[in-house]
């Protein structure tokens, strides 16, 4: 099978529109926010987390409530809080024996 790659376009004129350049430049979130952003997104990248967070939006919960919800092992859905705990948008709170889970409203949220 031929693929049809299509060339990529591109602007013929040599005038840099400096004033748009710059201005766009002078808004451009630092580096790290962006490397932070795109972190955040991987994160966002598995249908399982969006699950537990969605999940965890409507209730504090343990791990053995959300796999149950999910269908999944307890195992499974601690790997995955471990990792939304890692990135700041979990929380955990002890209560006894049991560790409920909820939402962090942190820094991730905030403009």
């Amino acid at each position: 099978m031929t693929r049809n790659i299509q060339p990529v376009e591109q602007c013929d004129c040599t005038v840099i529109h400096e004033d748009v350049v710059k201005q766009v430049k002078e808004k451009m979130p630092p580096e790290e926010t962006l490397y932070d952003l795109a972190e955040l997104f991987k994160i966002f990248g598995d249908s399982t987390r969006i699950k537990i967070l969605w999940a965890l939006y409507e209730a504090e919960m343990c791990v053995c409530d959300i796999a149950s919800l999910l269908k999944m092992t307890q195992s499974a859905i601690s790997h995955q809080l471990r990792i939304l705990k890692q990135a700041d948008l979990v929380k955990t709170r002890r209560e006894g024996k049991v560790v409920y889970y909820s939402v962090t409203y942190s820094h991730h949220l905030k403009r």
